[in-house]
């Protein structure tokens, strides 16, 4: 890698070059096509990096143990810190590529050993499974688009006037691998990752290999380089769908067996079939008996729903909308139509049933606030429509459109029923997504990796800065709590050094009021066990024992060596807690009054009525004011250590959503941002990371007794309705 503290910005690198390089020797066409095709890259590797942190951290949550977890988020923290290295030295290694174009030699150019993949080779295996998976991206853009590439690399041999090899070509995706693999090279991350970072360069990068290469035969096809080659075929929806960034889930790339996928499908789709055995025959034209069934095809199935897509009702009037009815009335129509029976094929009625079976388990979640239940309930069809298409719906967890479900939902775990969904940039969002499947939602799957990816990055910005600020309100009640406990710790102090003396009342005044705040500082800064706490506590207690009367013969001794340095503390002691010059300035002249006093009279001589200071015993307790304007909890009610509510509260951790009843309409929905230990508040915030409230652990569990709190289900809404659809069908099928 270069020096990253000696960084050239590669324009200017590339004009610099142009000038004193071999590279002003190549036509000019040449250097257009390299800076629009480094523009497209540089897009594809932000976009890779910016969803790199998403994936990683899914890979974390779902990982096996600790320290499988803990290989994911060093992953992230090293992707984040070389980032900026890894891009700028694959657009160095792109730009050199198309210097070194001017040397090209047929003869001697090779593949670096990375590249230069050998089956038969003895390599380590980590090595082995790298260049197993370049390999198969490499093939994947060859076969998708080797006829552009192939005209690609026949006008840049013509430009450089000699031959140039294709996996050599510097928008080969041969080459574009080697300059992500030499500038990654120094990443610390274990084969794992690795192999999933290659599969994001993949989904990134290279899968707009299409629009790299059509750019660039564009630019030199309008310089009359080879216009009359055929122009490469136009790219189907299916092939921009295996193209797209869920083609293969990067999950799969660290599980084993993937290539068995087909299979897993099959099976999966064939036990939840067994299971819906007893409800087959709910969608069917209302025809006589005589009249003979005959089964559509899946394709006029989805023509079928296409139609009813294009009337889901608004949100209010969904209620009145059953999908099985609709496509009942539809066949009954096409039946009547055509004189025969219409029935939906035995595989495809499953779906429906599913489909329609897990939309109720969605719909009837009380986990899920009633806004989002509405929207929701949109996407009955365009799911249905991806299931029909698409049977590893079922099956695969990492599937688009079920992510996309399953993300929706996550995302709005914290919607509060009195939200102003009108104004709400998430609900917008979301609504946003409902639409553009209800519109434009025919029979590409792709549209789901689309919708889901921009999705993902619209919740990503939205969790960084809510988790920024469940942090500051995390950082804030741990500092509140540290203030609470020295708060304490210096009533304790006072309460031991004034409680049944009898002093002058402005001593006692100050000792509350301004030495009071010293000590707090004192503590907060240094601890209750450290030098300087003792030392503020000993000059407390010099400054009371200084203003009594002590009938030792030797007190007016102690008395004038003690008031100097006395005098210094208590000064440096003011000045450090900022308290108010003019106070001070009146307290130490009260204070000279009082020893002046003392020096002149014997203890046993009593003073006159007129310059006496007004004494007051200390017999209450001190309770310093506390800033906290929250509230506080006065009753003590103490529990059993296995009272239901205790355990209830125990099982909650950082991160957890509840639900609290906050009168007969209205419930507040809100994440556990924080247990401080220190006084055994459980704090809550907002989606937005915003503090709403804060409860102790007693109270939490007398609420849940009251039935005025309940957690929420937060884990997956597609699985946990697949789960209780499940369930529903095994005791059906048990009762017959």
């Amino acid at each position: 890698m270069h020096n990253d503290g000696n960084v050239v910005p590669l324009h200017k690198a590339a004009t610099d070059q142009a000038t004193h390089s071999p590279l002003a020797r190549l036509p000019v066409i040449l250097l257009q096509v390299r800076d629009k095709a480094a523009q497209q890259l540089r897009h594809g590797l932000q976009a890779l990096f910016d969803n790199a942190d998403d994936t990683l951290f899914e890979m974390a949550d779902r990982a096996r143990n600790d320290v499988e977890q803990n290989i994911f988020f060093e992953a992230m923290r090293d992707l984040r810190l070389k980032r900026k290295s890894i891009e700028r030295g694959f657009l160095e290694q792109f730009f050199e590529a198309f210097i070194s174009l001017t040397q090209y030699d047929v003869t001697q150019s090779t593949l670096s050993q990375a590249m230069a993949f050998d089956a038969s080779a003895t390599l380590p295996q980590d090595d082995l499974e790298r260049n197993v998976a370049v390999e198969a991206m490499v093939s994947k853009v060859l076969s998708r688009e080797g006829f552009a590439l192939d005209q690609l690399t026949t006008r840049l041999s013509v430009l450089l006037g000699k031959e140039l090899l294709e996996q050599h070509n510097p928008l080969g995706p041969a080459m574009l691998c080697e300059y992500f693999l030499q500038a990654g090279r120094n990443l610390g991350v274990e084969i794992k990752v690795k192999l999933i970072i290659l599969k994001l360069f993949e989904r990134y990068v290279l899968s707009g290999a299409d629009q790299l290469y059509s750019e660039a035969n564009q630019l030199l096809i309008a310089t009359g380089v080879l216009p009359e080659l055929k122009p490469a075929p136009a790219r189907r929806a299916a092939d921009r769908a295996a193209a797209s960034v869920q083609a293969e889930p990067v999950e799969t790339v660290a599980k084993s067996g993937s290539t068995h996928i087909d299979d897993s499908v099959q099976e999966v789709f064939a036990a939840l079939q067994e299971l819906l055995f007893h409800v087959r025959g709910s969608v069917a034209p209302t025809l006589e008996a005589s009249t003979p069934a005959q089964p559509i095809s899946t394709r006029d199935l989805l023509r079928l729903l296409s139609h009813l897509q294009q009337y889901v009702p608004t949100l209010a009037a969904q209620d009145d909308f059953d999908l099985r009815n609709q496509l009942e009335q539809l066949l009954t129509r096409v039946s009547v139509k055509s004189g025969k029976s219409r029935v939906v094929g035995v595989a495809d009625e499953d779906v429906i049933n599913l489909i329609a079976m897990l939309f109720e388990c969605i719909l009837d979640d009380r986990n899920l606030p009633d806004s989002l239940k509405a929207l929701i309930g949109r996407l009955q069809i365009p799911m249905l429509k991806i299931a029909v298409l698409d049977k590893s719906f079922f099956s695969r967890s990492s599937h688009p459109a079920r992510r996309l479900l399953n993300e929706i939902a996550a995302a709005a775990m914290g919607w509060g029923e009195c939200d102003d969904h009108a104004r709400d940039t998430l609900y917008l969002r979301i609504e946003q997504v409902v639409q553009r499947l209800l519109n434009d939602f025919v029979d590409d799957p792709a549209i789901f990796s689309e919708l889901l990816a921009d999705f993902l990055a619209f919740t990503s910005d939205e969790r960084r800065r809510s988790e920024l600020l469940e942090q500051r309100t995390r950082d804030a009640e741990e500092g509140r709590a540290k203030t609470e406990l020295a708060r304490q710790r210096v009533e304790q102090a006072l309460n031991e050094a004034l409680l049944g003396k009898l002093l002058p009342q402005g001593v006692v005044a100050f000792v509350q009021e301004a030495w009071s705040k010293v000590l707090l500082l004192t503590c907060l800064k240094h601890g209750d066990q450290s030098a300087e706490w003792h030392a503020d506590v000993q000059t407390m207690a010099q400054l009371i024992w200084s203003v009594q009367r002590h009938d030792e013969a030797d007190a007016s001794l102690r008395l004038l060596s003690l008031v100097p340095g006395l005098l210094k503390s208590l000064r440096d002691g003011l000045s450090s807690s900022a308290f108010d010059p003019f106070a001070t300035s009146e307290f130490f002249a009260e204070l000279e009054a009082l020893h002046v006093q003392l020096f002149e009279r014997p203890s046993q001589e009593p003073a006159s009525s007129s310059d006496t200071p007004v004494m007051v015993e200390v017999v209450e307790e001190i309770v310093l004011r506390n800033a906290d304007e929250g509230p506080v909890e006065t009753a003590s009610v103490r529990l059993p250590a296995d009272d239901v509510g205790l355990l209830q509260v125990d099982q909650l951790r950082v991160g957890s959503w509840v639900e609290f009843q906050e009168d007969e309409e209205n419930t507040l929905r809100c994440k556990l941002a924080a247990i401080i230990d220190a006084t055994g508040k459980y704090i809550f915030v907002n989606r937005t990371g915003m503090k709403v409230l804060e409860r102790s652990r007693t109270g939490l569990a007398l609420e849940f007794h009251r039935g005025a709190v309940r957690a929420l289900d937060d884990t997956l809404l597609f699985d946990r309705a697949l789960e209780s659809v499940i369930g529903n069908l095994r005791r059906l099928n048990h009762a017959k």
